[in-house]
């Protein structure tokens, strides 16, 4: 006690377990927890009382504990800190059971008072009250034996005549309180099966889980070394592929799935090219204005100007690459990582090769990057050169012009006005022309910002999840070809240890599941 809780009145949260063997004795578990202190003493810290209560609350409020509130009979009940503390982990009282102890203490006449309690008629629990007497401190000193203080318990009762009717009732003595305690654990055993099963059932799937990630270990043969080596670098691979498809293991995923991670980056470039798109709608009339002013050349006045049409579209198209690149180096960040987690769910207690896999990891990662950024960049140079199909630009072109139309049919008058406006090219700042202009920049820049929004997500999901991970299952496969199956092989101690650890775990966990279930 003293190496554990420490010199003098300390406490400790471990168990000190006493088990005792006898044939007068019932087969019971009893925690004996401290009583709660109000008052430190001698070196006791400040807040033992504190201590104490943590540490009486750490046990009672367990579901498969059945709580002993136990209360000198000379005591208000109704004011104990232990049945306060009871109520609030058990409210419903299904597993408190009230002890009433010193029966002979208290003073006379006030023995009906201690009777009604007993009889769950002051402060009621559902399973009641007993009421015991044990030996006192001159007794014990006197080393009078169990037998003879259970006789004296029992001589006691029988002669007292308020008390007299509560052991007829089986509710006093320690022998009818061990009966009763018996058979009110059998009962909350059985009752607590089902859940225990359940809990058990839960516990040996996550520790069967657990055991499946260390595998079965690193075999001792050379041969069977290169095998296990194989299927390692075979798991790996496969769950790549699984993760560039989409369909990672939900063991390799720590908050959501990669390809979500990435669909969500190329809807968020989506969304940046329909807020470019607006903005540049938003001053489009003052480009081409700007334009008109700065480049128009000999063509009279009402005619598009084709080459201020491609400067402004390209302007505008090249301002899109920067947030397509930054889109690629999101996209290759989030596969990087969940690469390095797929191979530590595959490598792991493995150092060596889980090293091996980050070196690759990275380097891929730099040169896919690389590979990806180049094609973007060639994808904007192809941008440079504005094109459309004529049907797709004829159709869209139509639709617009219809849908001016239509507007403009709503008033006659503010109709001719527009068509004069339209055909008069002497009006000041050119109307018509500008308006001709902003139509067909809008519906080019609407086509090339639509290609564009399926192009980049497609340039990179292929050089960044798809040929990534398949160069990388290339790469490990070529660590078989190497003599180092040794050194990549070589185990973590501790990974050996928990395994260990796990099995034994699981086998228990089997056994106590086979045990239970031959009950219910």
């Amino acid at each position: 006690q003293n190496i554990m809780a420490g010199e003098g009145l300390g406490i400790s949260q471990e168990l000190i377990s006493l088990q005792i063997e006898s044939s007068n004795v019932p087969d019971l578990t009893l925690i004996d927890l401290p009583g709660i202190a109000r008052v430190a003493i001698g070196n006791q810290p400040a807040d033992i009382g504190d201590q104490i209560k943590r540490l009486i609350k750490s046990f009672i409020r367990r579901q498969e504990t059945i709580n002993l509130v136990v209360v000198p009979c000379n005591v208000d009940i109704a004011t104990t800190e232990a049945l306060k503390m009871a109520k609030e982990v058990d409210p419903t009282g299904e597993r408190t059971l009230g002890i009433l102890t010193k029966p002979d203490l208290v003073d006379k006449g006030t023995e009906s008072n201690v009777v009604d309690i007993v009889q769950n008629l002051v402060v009621e629990l559902k399973k009641g009250y007993m009421i015991v007497k044990c030996r006192g401190q001159q007794e014990i000193n006197d080393q009078l034996s169990l037998s003879e203080a259970i006789e004296k318990e029992r001589r006691f009762f029988e002669d007292h005549e308020d008390y007299r009717p509560l052991l007829d009732d089986k509710k006093a003595t320690i022998p009818c309180l061990a009966e009763r305690l018996t058979t009110e654990l059998v009962a909350h055993i059985i009752q607590s099966l089902p859940e225990l099963s359940k809990d058990i059932e839960e516990k040996l799937s996550e520790t069967t889980k657990d055991l499946e990630r260390y595998g079965e270990g690193v075999p001792d043969t050379a041969h069977e070394k290169t095998t296990f080596l194989i299927q390692k670098l075979n798991d790996f691979g496969q769950n790549l592929r699984s993760l560039s498809s989409g369909e990672e293991p939900d063991d390799c995923i720590n908050e959501e799935r990669c390809y979500t991670k990435v669909r969500n980056e190329f809807e968020n470039w989506k969304h940046q090219l329909d807020r470019v798109k607006h903005q540049f709608y938003e001053v489009m009339c003052d480009k081409v204005m700007e334009y008109e002013k700065a480049y128009r050349g000999r063509e009279l006045p009402g005619f598009i100007n084709y080459k201020t049409f491609e400067s402004i579209v390209k302007q505008q198209i090249v301002k899109l690459r920067q947030p397509a690149i930054q889109t690629l180096k999101n996209v290759t960040e989030i596969v990087r990582e969940a690469f390095t987690d797929v191979a530590f769910y595959n490598f792991k207690g493995l150092p060596n090769l889980m090293r091996a896999a980050k070196i690759r990891i990275e380097d891929l990662k730099k040169q896919q990057e690389s590979l990806a950024e180049t094609q973007l960049q060639i994808q904007f140079k192809i941008e440079n050169v504005v094109y459309s199909q004529d049907s797709i630009y004829g159709q869209k072109l139509t639709k617009v012009k219809s849908k001016s139309e239509e507007g403009s049919h709503r008033d006659d008058k503010r109709s001719s006005a527009k068509n004069f406006d339209f055909v008069n090219p002497s009006l000041p700042n050119n109307g018509a022309t500008i308006h001709e202009m902003t139509t067909h920049l809008k519906i080019y820049y609407a086509i090339a910002t639509e290609r564009l929004a399926n192009q980049i997500p497609l340039i990179i999901s292929y050089y960044i999840l798809q040929e990534f991970a398949a160069k990388l299952q290339i790469e490990m496969l070529q660590l078989i070809q190497k003599d180092q199956i040794d050194e990549y092989l070589h185990e973590e101690i501790d990974v050996a240890d928990k395994r260990k650890t796990l099995r034994s775990r699981q086998q228990r966990l089997a056994q106590a599941h086979d045990h239970l279930s031959k009950f219910y």
